[in-house]
């Protein structure tokens, strides 16, 4: 007797959808999707003023409070005295302190002084001092209470300043050169870009609900200094075969725990083609993205999902309705490193003037300092960098020498050490609730130790410490990358440390650090590993070579 053929599709599946929107998958798949669906992030903002800063701290709805207030940039701080060991069992509500950290959104990094002193009064008014420089150009003010942020709010929005969409699934502060418009050797000023992204799209709703965050570059800078590679979108300076100054376009870069590098469409964008262009990127990654996971939820899946043809032909089909141009590749990065630090001549004949705050820690006294010395010295710019720095503009030529003697005599450094210059430092567990460990106090005493140990070594060197693997400061692209977890030291002990990552790098050769099996060191033990392999470099290297190019030939046992 023949058995009946069984049907060809009886073990087969249907593919299960990512959640993209534009695929019909509209029903929220995760409680992140269902409570953006349930209410729009921006509405939140009237619940904070006319409810939550009256009634207090315990009248906030828990999805306004670990949810939609990061749509102002709003998140609740750590609680003190809860070590890194406890960060991923405890539930939200015991990790959450009853004060928040606000990131105030500082588009190309461009402050007025009345901007800038208007941040430092916030700080020492409401924040306890504190106001850190991030690597992505805002200033971040911690301790404040919800009864404080409504006139936290007008303060800010006197001056041209606001918290909008600073974070959450939103389009989050763009990235641009401090220097543009004033650099000797731009492409193009990308600042009239920024400000019409910044104009159009901010706070619409109609890009407010997103798979998940979503970053922005837009820059014409010779030093490529807003480090495109790694955003989910960047606007690249270029000159077309026809001599005419535009935009090469980028999109897919991401770090955190999937780390992937932007990759070319290969269009030429004009200035004015460039916030439609924008508009359609992030309409993809709004329609097309993938929200059912979470740790999927990036630009960068489905970019190398699709690839790059594909994404070109959706973006110039379905969301501009024309095809785009094939362009030029950005050239090299100019020479030397990243982030206008020191002193540089402008196109007027004035001069602008980079120092280096330590780990990009401030205060609201020093903000105000800052912003004094500028003022003495002809400027009304104090821009911040993608490195946690700042720049002063338009310094006349007669007030150079005074405008260095006065930051350096304030311990802001215009002349640092490559350690100082080059160490960047996420918020970490003193007031982070995904940190693992301490990162802003470790970094400063990392730089202290190196630049007594070792204060001959000029070579350019990238140390960047972050507080869990989320690599809010870039540790797969740093020559060192420190990544913090919880490590058994030689006594049996679970203390703070570091996984290392080695070689990182961004620019001609973009590429993610070298791990080196069982490589991690006690935060304890950080400056003596830090020591060891920078003097193995320094006695090994070749004339010329970088550290990233020496780590991807030495032995094993010299990066130990």
């Amino acid at each position: 007797m023949t058995t009946p053929a069984r049907p060809a599709n009886r073990h087969h599946k249907r593919p299960r959808g990512e959640g993209q929107w534009a695929l019909g998958y509209r029903e929220p798949l995760n409680k992140n999707e269902e409570l953006k669906k349930n209410d729009d992030g921006l509405n939140v903002r009237q619940r904070i003023i006319d409810i939550y800063s009256k009634q207090g701290f315990d009248s906030i709805d828990p999805a306004d409070l670990r949810g939609r207030m990061r749509w102002y940039g709003i998140y609740t701080q750590r609680r003190p005295g809860i070590d890194g060991g406890k960060t991923a069992i405890l539930e939200p509500e015991e990790l959450d302190d009853r004060y928040f950290m606000m990131r105030v959104r500082i588009d190309g990094g461009r402050l007025s002084l009345a901007q800038l002193r208007t941040i430092a009064d916030i700080a020492n008014l409401y924040g306890r001092g504190t106001a850190d420089v991030t690597d992505r150009q805002n200033i971040q003010l911690h301790w404040i209470e919800i009864e404080s942020v409504p006139d936290i709010w007008e303060r800010l929005e006197a001056v041209g300043l606001s918290t909008t969409e600073a974070c959450g699934d939103t389009p989050r502060a763009f990235l641009g050169c401090p220097l543009a418009g004033i650099d000797t050797e731009e492409v193009l000023d990308g600042t009239p870009t920024v400000l019409e992204i910044r104009d159009k799209y901010i706070g619409d709703p109609a890009y407010s609900n997103l798979p998940r965050k979503f970053k922005t570059a837009v820059s014409g800078c010779p030093a490529h200094c807003t480090v495109h590679e790694i955003n989910d979108v960047a606007f690249v300076g270029v000159v077309n075969d026809k001599g005419e100054a535009g935009y090469d376009l980028w999109v897919g870069g991401g770090l955190s725990t999937n780390p992937m590098l932007a990759k070319r469409l290969g269009v030429f964008v004009t200035p004015e083609q460039a916030s439609a262009v924008w508009a359609g990127v992030i309409g993809i990654f709004r329609d097309y993205g993938y929200r059912r996971l979470r740790h999927r939820a990036r630009l960068k899946f489905l970019v190398s999902d699709w690839g790059t043809e594909k994404f070109r032909q959706v973006l110039e089909t379905e969301y501009l309705g024309h095809a785009l141009p094939d362009g030029p590749a950005p050239e090299p990065p100019r020479n030397g490193r990243r982030d206008h630090v020191g002193v540089f001549p402008q196109k007027d004949g004035n001069f602008y003037v980079g120092f280096a705050p330590k780990v990009g820690r401030l205060s609201g006294d020093t903000l105000h300092l800052i912003a004094d010395i500028a003022e003495r010295h002809g400027s009304g710019r104090v821009h911040t960098t993608a490195e946690q720095k700042m720049v002063i503009l338009d310094v006349a030529p007669d007030q150079v020498d005074s405008v260095v003697a006065e930051l350096e005599a304030n311990d802001l450094r215009v002349n640092p050490s490559t350690f100082r210059r080059q160490t960047m430092a996420c918020t970490g567990i003193e007031f982070c609730k995904l940190a693992i460990v301490e990162t802003k106090g470790a970094g400063a005493n990392l730089i202290d130790e190196l630049e007594r140990r070792l204060p001959d070594f000029k070579q350019p060197l990238t140390i960047n410490l972050n507080g869990c693997p989320n690599s809010c400061a870039r540790v797969q692209v740093a020559d060192i990358g420190l990544k913090g977890q919880l490590i058994v030291n030689d006594e049996g002990e679970q203390v703070e440390g570091y996984q290392i990552h080695l070689g990182g790098s961004l620019g001609v050769s973009s590429g993610f650090g070298r791990k080196v099996r069982g490589l991690k060191t006690t935060a304890t033990e950080l400056p003596d590993y830090v020591e060891r392999v920078v003097r193995n470099f320094d006695k090994q290297r070749n004339e010329g070579e970088t550290f990233s190019e020496w780590v991807q030939r030495a032995d094993e046992a010299d990066l130990k």
